[in-house]
């Protein structure tokens, strides 16, 4: 297995699944990210402000190179709705070569 990382997964939560097509949407538009795969729905609980929270969210994992990282990462910082946006980045160490050649023609 290659360990230098050429493409990566960037995995975020949204306040719901309006926002999170809006934003995977102007992701694509500006060839920051080739797909996003929404997940509504999922249950979050954490804590904000020192105060004990629970919250429905909608995940997305936004498939690019490692690359386009930092650019996506500031730009989704630009248009997420939320001050601390969850948004961490995950190596692809390995994949369907010709699913990884799409993510790389489609920036």
């Amino acid at each position: 297995m290659d360990l230098e990382v050429e493409f990566v997964t960037v995995y975020t939560t949204f306040p719901n699944k309006e926002e999170a097509k809006q934003c995977a949407k102007i992701l694509i538009g500006e060839r920051l990210i080739a797909c996003a795969n929404l997940i509504d729905k999922m249950e979050s609980i954490y804590v904000w402000n020192d105060t004990l929270e629970e919250s429905m969210e909608t995940v997305c994992l936004f498939k690019t190179t490692k690359e386009k990282s930092e650019p996506l990462i500031q730009r989704l910082g630009e248009i997420h709705s939320y001050v601390t946006p969850c948004i961490v980045v995950w190596p692809i160490l390995s994949g369907n070569k010709d699913y990884l050649d799409w993510i790389r023609k489609s920036l």
